[in-house]
C-alpha cells in the first residue's frame, strides 16, 4: 500500500510540475523599434524624422526622411563641390510587419530585408503582455 501511496503521489508531483495554468493564457508580444536611431545605423550617421505612416492588416509602414539638420549639411557640401543648387533629402520607407520581419529601403536601395527579433538589432525590442488583461509580462 505504501508502494502504491508514493507512486501516486510522484505521479501527481509531475503533473503539478508540468501543469501551469499562467501558461496556458493568451500572450501578447510587442516588438518596439526606435525608427530614427535605427535608420541613422543603417545609413552610416545621417539623423532621420517620420514624416507619415500607415497600417494595413499585416504591417505597418513609416515614410522617413533626412532631418533638415543633415540635408542642410549635406547640401554645403556639394554645394562646395559642385555648386549644385539643390539637395533633395534622401527618403526611406519603413515596413515593421507584425511578426518581427522588417524591410528598409532608402531612396530605392534595399538596407535591411530580415527579423528583427533574432536579435540583428539593438534598437528593436520585445515586450510581452497578457492578452486579456493588458499586464506587462516580465520574463527571466
Amino acid at each position: 500500500m505504501t508502494q502504491n501511496t508514493n507512486q501516486h503521489n510522484a505521479i501527481e508531483l509531475t503533473h503539478a510540475e508540468l501543469r501551469h495554468p499562467e501558461w496556458e493564457e493568451p500572450i501578447v508580444c510587442r516588438v518596439e523599434v526606435d525608427l530614427p536611431a535605427w535608420l541613422t545605423q543603417l545609413t552610416g550617421g545621417r539623423q532621420w524624422e517620420v514624416y507619415s505612416e500607415a497600417e494595413e492588416e499585416n504591417c505597418i509602414s513609416f515614410e522617413m526622411r533626412e532631418s533638415q539638420h543633415d540635408l542642410t549639411k549635406r547640401a554645403g557640401k556639394l554645394k562646395a563641390a559642385a555648386n549644385a543648387e539643390t539637395v533633395a533629402p534622401k527618403l526611406a520607407e519603413v515596413t515593421l510587419y507584425h511578426n518581427g520581419y522588417a524591410i528598409v529601403d532608402v531612396d530605392g536601395q534595399s538596407l535591411f530585408d530580415g527579423s528583427l527579433t533574432s536579435g540583428g538589432s539593438s534598437f528593436a525590442h520585445l515586450t510581452y503582455f497578457h492578452a486579456e488583461s493588458g499586464e506587462k509580462i516580465t520574463l527571466n
